[in-house]
């Protein structure tokens, strides 16, 4: 089967009636898009709006709209990997290459930036003396929780930041991680349950026991595990809108006054009506995502040259953000963005090129390696 839900091939596939407009979603054109550049301003865009949260600052965004940019950035990030994510698990085919990729692309540099943060800021900077540090049972509780992020997030180390304005917290942008988790595990559970059901009943009896697996299994993320099953079935929409969008990729035609239109119209019911704003935005955003990833060509695709930045500004920026805040005192907002930027962006791009790009490069050994062992 070439698609996640064959009654939905004729969306998956190149449509022989598609209309013949200026562009669409297309994942298989590889890395020729702005994906990118749109992440690397998302993660910023979360890194600015903490620059007041951790001062102790309402955010512009947030105070009048009732929604911060960092939120904004989330559902971004949230929708383009709820796209790219499902395309290469149904172009791909495979449940090991699916796991593969995901650990890949999350552990690595996650493990590399705990322990730093733990092993080096953290004994650096906390106002316990280094041997009790090392001794305290909270140290290592840190690494052991927030490493695999299966049974949550500790935020928290011993003696540190506990003056600051947003006090103790160590990492609170890896809150996100779990949510995203789990969308991989839903998208992958939903993707193998209607393969299997496929072979004893019919299409269209299996796409709806699909369906009805899918949401119980939602269900018992949201209520039992999740601490906040309104955020999760926020991002939840956000992850399987691009999913959706893939699908039917062929039939959402791209178009800059479309997208202007749809941005117009998100400003306005911000000034005016923000009762349906949340509305709007849900329906909107998606579509304003892929007309950026795909519609701006030219000069600006140039930014792939240099890397997918955007996940170690995401896992580096607040702890950073946290230190230039305990060792300036009373920095304001601007100075402390462009500080903590520098020095994010700095440690970035040395997981890129060290760590990210090099684990991702042995994917495919990886993978004919475990093949070959399941197989012997």
């Amino acid at each position: 089967m070439s698609s996640l839900f064959s009654p939905l091939t004729y969306l998956t596939q190149a449509p022989k009636l598609a209309p013949k407009l200026s562009s669409y979603c297309d994942p298989q054109k590889g890395k020729d898009n702005n994906f990118n550049l749109l992440r690397f301003i998302a993660a910023f865009a979360v890194l600015f709006g903490h620059c007041y949260a951790l001062l102790g600052r309402p955010e512009p965004l947030g105070s009048t709209l009732g929604m911060s940019i960092g939120s904004i950035a989330v559902d971004i990030f949230f929708v383009s990997s709820g796209f790219l994510v499902g395309a290469s698990l149904i172009q791909r085919q495979s449940v090991i290459d699916y796991l593969l990729a995901r650990f890949l692309r999350i552990f690595p540099a996650l493990w590399v930036m705990l322990l730093l943060v733990v092993l080096v800021l953290g004994a650096a900077l906390s106002t316990f003396a280094l041997s009790e540090y090392y001794q305290d049972p909270q140290t290592y509780r840190h690494i052991a929780k927030s490493a695999s992020l299966v049974t949550g997030i500790n935020f928290h180390l011993p003696g540190l930041f506990h003056d600051n304005p947003y006090p103790s917290v160590v990492n609170g942008s890896l809150w996100t991680m779990i949510y995203e988790l789990s969308m991989y595990g839903l998208l992958l559970l939903i993707w193998v349950s209607y393969h299997s059901l496929a072979k004893y009943f019919s299409r269209g009896l299996a796409l709806c026991l699909t369906l009805l697996l899918g949401y119980f299994a939602y269900r018992t993320l949201a209520f039992r595990y999740i601490l906040d099953a309104r955020q999760f079935m926020h991002l939840a929409l956000m992850f399987f809108s691009g999913t959706l969008y893939y699908l039917a990729r062929h039939y959402i035609p791209l178009k800059a006054v479309v997208a202007f239109i749809m941005a117009f119209a998100l400003a306005l019911c911000a000034i005016l009506d923000k009762s349906i704003f949340s509305v709007v935005y849900i329906v909107s955003l998606p579509y304003l995502v892929f007309s950026i990833a795909y519609l701006p060509s030219g000069t600006v695709r140039l930014f792939n040259r240099g890397g997918d930045y955007s996940y170690g500004v995401y896992i580096y920026a607040f702890p950073l953000q946290q230190a230039v805040v305990a060792l300036i005192p009373g920095i304001e907002v601007d100075r402390l963005f462009v500080i903590s930027s520098a020095i994010t962006l700095f440690c970035a791009v040395l997981s890129w090129h060290l760590l990210e790009k090099p684990v991702m490069a042995r994917r495919g050994k990886l993978f004919d390696f475990i093949k070959a062992n399941l197989a012997r």
